[in-house]
């Protein structure tokens, strides 16, 4: 299973994993949040990352979820990546990691591609168009 890291600015991963639990009906194993602040060192946040990223590797590979690129989480993010072992993805959303949760049992490249692609496909502009349209499960 895909072990998923979320690096973002304060409560905001926790938001998400709140958010993801509710969608799912209970909250996702294997999943960890680590919330910066303006007062953190980001070198103590990385050595606390990195600890976690190892506890989440169960040898299928770890996802680290950003918030925002160029932002200290985003470099702090950056500095765990190992091609193929630890991949990055930046601009979470809640609809990007539920698709990451539900699909986690596949390849991390995999799962990497579909989070991408649930970002495009859920960024919408909602209007009259889009008020009557199925659902987009």
């Amino acid at each position: 299973m895909i072990g998923i890291l979320i690096v973002s600015h304060g409560g905001f991963g926790e938001a998400l994993i709140h958010g993801a639990s509710h969608v799912l009906g209970k909250r996702p194993p294997n999943m960890y949040q680590l919330g910066v602040t303006l007062h953190d060192d980001p070198d103590t946040i990385l050595a606390k990352a990195q600890a976690l990223v190892r506890q989440l590797d169960d040898g299928d590979g770890v996802i680290v979820f950003t918030d925002i690129l160029g932002a200290t989480p985003s470099n702090i993010a950056s500095r765990l990546l190992r091609p193929g072992r630890v991949e990055g993805v930046s601009g979470v959303s809640l609809p990007m990691l539920i698709r990451a949760l539900t699909y986690r049992n596949e390849p991390l490249a995999e799962v990497v591609s579909r989070a991408m692609n649930t970002a495009r496909e859920c960024t919408v502009h909602i209007g009259c168009d889009t008020r009557d349209a199925p659902s987009r499960n």
